[in-house]
């Protein structure tokens, strides 16, 4: 059996995956996975089971937070403001890119190029099983979400509004 070559940006979240103790197989789906609803679509999957990777930045300290979120819910960015201490801005595409290494619609919750702090939407620990990126618009992985939370060292939070 050959094993699929993956672009770059998805080889680095397998070796990520692989050096924090994640046994993930990175699949490349013939369709986009870009938005949470069209990946659990490919997936085969319920929304709730997209982890979406979204990137704030603290507006008080210009310092980039990784949200890890359920796809069926939005981010309350007050309230996830206040349990992380500051008010949270909405980055360009530069500074996300710049910051993680990938570009939205691929970001994944793993192999960053700056440690970041992450926090995971408890909604996520209610399933046995959720999807994330990895590191492009079409590549994905499934994890156990308290493996994810564990290998991300997350703080879990409540993030819907």
């Amino acid at each position: 059996m050959s094993e699929t070559v993956l672009p770059d940006s998805a080889r680095r979240v397998a070796d990520a995956a692989e050096a924090a103790g994640l046994a993930i197989t990175v699949r490349e789906m013939p369709a986009s996975t870009r938005t949470a609803e069209e990946a659990a679509a490919s997936c085969g999957t319920g929304v709730g089971q997209i982890v979406k990777s979204l990137v704030f930045r603290g507006k008080e300290s210009g310092r980039a937070y990784l949200l890890l979120v359920s796809g069926e819910n939005r981010v309350n960015e007050k309230a996830v403001g206040r349990e992380i201490g500051e008010k949270l801005e909405r980055p360009d595409a530069r500074y996300v890119r710049e910051t993680t290494g990938y570009a939205i619609g691929g970001i994944p919750p793993i192999g960053h190029a700056a440690q970041l702090p992450v926090f995971m939407d408890a909604a996520l620990l209610a399933y046995d099983e959720v999807w994330a990126a990895a590191g492009t618009p079409q590549a994905v992985f499934a994890v156990d979400p308290k493996a994810l939370r564990t290998a991300t060292n997350a703080t879990v939070l409540s993030m819907a509004g």
